[in-house]
């Protein structure tokens, strides 16, 4: 089944976006909450949400039956209120009990599912990328904009603690003139070092019978199901980006914050696929991006490296200013200064054992009740996508 467009799609489309009033909450109150897109990624938003709040899994949708299964038997086991299961995700928004919906599903559904969310009235937490395409951008900051709801976007260093104080530390000056900024990813799909087994097509059997294909490609053109595609998809264009806006997404946003510019001028893109070529996007990467775009003064460069077969340094960001470097991952972060102490004895340093989408989520409950401006708005989240999507269109131009 096809989900077609309705009303809903079309006051989106003509700028008529439903205001839909706001309920006061409780300090106590549970939040009643829908799950959209059911996998690997949401398993973590609910672990998480259910650390942060009273809340309740009152609906799930999902293309694979297994998957709303699961969340089901979750919900009845922690709140022995069982939540709903639909094929349809419009089903879920029609819940007037729900109060905002999580949406985790493949990229290429995110703009239709938050809009139609935003237009019956919920708050949403998107994950990132939030397009898939740049043209998709201006739609979904005018619905979000357009409308009291509150969105939080998928990027959990904006609310993580030590993210936050180092963004500090680079906006007041300790860095001196910050001119080159290093940003990398590494992770293995390769089957045996896999650390999450659901990237893993080979091992873990569909049962085609319990998903429905044409309901997962949506308005993506219509295909042949493959395991590849199904546990894979970010790597294909017609569902998602590749690297450049899944891992780099996060990377850039933290550039963007710290720096506080958004657009980039020049990109260059040297990648292929060198391992894994079946895939649509590169799996071997080098991107390079200066900032900011026009006749900025303070100008700087961003480079970012990574490949999917190797995953001995996993991910970070080095910001090199004239007076100090700071080196930030999700474990903590160093600041160097220059003639002092050398590379192995940071004067400053700061470590996290803690997920930052715990606070993230935190801040979207939160923003719900008190309906300030969530840490991650459509527009941080918009800015980090395109930068994605622009230096993907950079390497499939030099490919052409």
């Amino acid at each position: 089944m096809t989900l077609q467009p309705n009303r809903r799609s079309f006051l989106i489309a003509s700028g008529l976006t439903a205001l839909a009033s706001s309920r006061a909450f409780g300090a106590n109150e549970t939040l009643q909450l829908g799950v959209i897109g059911a996998g690997g990624r949401m398993g973590t938003l609910l672990d998480c949400a259910d650390k942060v709040a009273p809340v309740q899994f009152a609906a799930v949708s999902d293309a694979y039956t297994p998957r709303r299964e699961a969340v089901v038997e979750r919900s009845f086991s922690l709140t022995d209120a069982q939540a709903t299961s639909h094929l349809d995700y419009r089903h879920v928004l029609d819940n007037k009990q729900i109060d905002a919906v999580l949406i985790a599903s493949p990229d290429h559904w995110h703009l239709k599912m938050a809009t139609d969310a935003i237009a019956a009235g919920k708050d949403v937490y998107l994950e990132k990328p939030v397009t898939h395409t740049i043209e998709e951008g201006a739609a979904l900051t005018k619905a979000v904009r357009a409308s009291n709801r509150i969105v939080q976007c998928g990027m959990q260093q904006r609310s993580w603690d030590h993210f936050r104080n180092a963004v500090s530390l680079i906006q007041s000056g300790s860095l001196g003139k910050v001119v080159q900024i290093r940003t990398y990813w590494w992770q293995n799909y390769q089957s045996p070092y896999t650390k999450n087994p659901t990237w893993t097509s080979s091992n873990h059997p569909v049962d085609l019978a319990s998903l429905d294909w044409k309901a997962w490609l949506g308005n993506a053109p219509d295909q042949p199901f493959t395991k590849e595609k199904f546990f894979h998809w970010r790597w294909f264009w017609n569902f998602g980006g590749g690297a450049m806006t899944d891992l780099f997404t996060h990377w850039i946003d933290v550039v963007h914050w710290a720096m506080q510019s958004d657009t980039p001028g020049e990109i260059q893109m040297l990648a292929d696929k060198y391992v894994f070529p079946d895939w649509d996007c590169p799996d071997t990467i080098q991107a390079q991006l200066r900032y900011p775009a026009g006749s900025g003064k303070n100008k700087f460069d961003v480079s970012y490296q990574g490949m999917m077969a190797s995953s001995i340094d996993d991910g970070g960001l080095e910001f090199r200013g004239t007076e100090a470097t700071l080196k930030l991952t999700r474990s903590g972060f160093s600041l160097y200064h220059e003639g002092v102490g050398g590379k192995e004895n940071p004067v400053l340093a700061e470590t996290s054992h803690r997920d930052g989408t715990i606070d993230h989520m935190q801040n979207f409950i939160d923003c719900i009740k008190s309906r300030k401006e969530p840490n991650a708005p459509v527009e941080a989240g918009v800015s980090a996508a395109k930068a994605g999507h622009l230096a993907n269109q950079t390497y499939l131009t030099r490919k052409a």
